[in-house]
């Protein structure tokens, strides 16, 4: 290990290229990181630090940046974690560099409290908003096949809206199922399977377009005249899925495209598919990132444990 004579903030640069180049993120990606970084860069000069260098940075520091964002921010835990996770992954690279500074392990995420409120969509939700889509729309029905998408592969939102058409080749049995491969976050390509059910509703939703756009799904200007067809938005999905919410009388806060995401998660665990599986069907890097699935079924078995097994019937 080296010691830097560049500052701190003189290497956000080359960290940045580092996350594209060799870390593969998106540029959405890269642009939150830096934009996370600026926090504690502009927070250096508030404690006179404004030319630290790497090997300067320590865990009194960063203790200090806590408590920052926590009381002079009033951050809540989760978003702390944002600035916390940028710094770590700054630190990564000082490490992966072989430039002296504090090792990103130093660096512990704030803990939110174990047992706050979990609120997971339910499969009888799921059908009931499923339901509430008007089908004899070229919207609604565009609306169903997004929805049907999303609970059979478990994508993410930007996955789902870079699909093209040419994803899409229906098996000439009709009984079979569809796998396709993408290319996910960080640029990590993976399979993803799409069931009977979801394909007999792209189906039906396809034979509605009339237009030659590569796009999956889309939007058109005008429904009826099915004019200026367009990739569709992820605002546009999450507003699509609101309407269908307020439809269907399904809290508005269960409804966003990663609420999908989490129930076909939920529900495969809850088939008894190991955790290590699901990871390659969400297409983590990290384990660490689907053990929240996990927890959430976890708590559901305690719920069930609490109702039925608390020992009353002892008493």
């Amino acid at each position: 290990m080296e010691k830097s004579k560049k500052p701190v903030s003189q290497h956000i640069s080359d960290f940045l290229d580092w996350l594209d180049i060799e870390k593969g993120l998106s540029v959405k990606s890269q642009q939150n990181y830096h934009n996370f970084l600026k926090r504690f860069l502009s927070w250096l000069p508030q404690q006179n630090l404004q030319t630290v260098l790497p090997h300067e940075l320590s865990p009194d520091l960063v203790s200090k940046y806590r408590l920052y964002l926590s009381r002079a921010l009033s951050l809540k835990k989760s978003t702390q974690n944002y600035y916390l996770i940028a710094l770590r992954s700054l630190l990564g690279y000082f490490s992966e560099k072989e430039i002296l500074s504090l090792a990103p392990d130093k660096i512990k995420l704030a803990r939110e409290k174990e047992e706050r409120e979990i609120h997971i969509l339910t499969l009888e939700q799921l059908k009931t908003l499923l339901e509430a889509c008007d089908i004899s729309t070229f919207h609604g029905m565009r609306d169903r096949a997004i929805l049907e998408t999303f609970f059979s592969t478990g994508l993410r939102i930007a996955e789902l809206i870079s699909l093209d058409r040419e994803h899409i080749h229906f098996p000439k049995n009709q009984t079979d199922e569809l796998e396709t491969t993408i290319k996910g976050k960080g640029g990590r390509i993976r399979t993803v399977y799409f069931s009977r059910r979801a394909l007999d509703w792209l189906g039906r939703y396809l034979d509605k377009r009339t237009d030659n756009h590569n796009a999956l799904f889309i939007t058109y200007r005008s429904e009826q005249k099915k004019t200026d067809p367009r990739r569709i938005s992820p605002r546009m999905i999450q507003e699509a899925m609101k309407r269908c919410a307020v439809k269907a009388g399904v809290s508005a806060r269960l409804i966003h495209p990663h609420a999908l995401r989490h129930l076909f998660a939920s529900d495969l665990l809850g088939q008894g598919v190991d955790i290590r599986t699901l990871q390659e069907f969400l297409g983590h890097k990290n384990i660490a990132a689907t053990q929240i699935y996990a927890h959430v079924t976890s708590k559901q078995l305690r719920d069930i444990h609490k109702k039925f097994h608390s020992g009353k019937r002892l008493e």
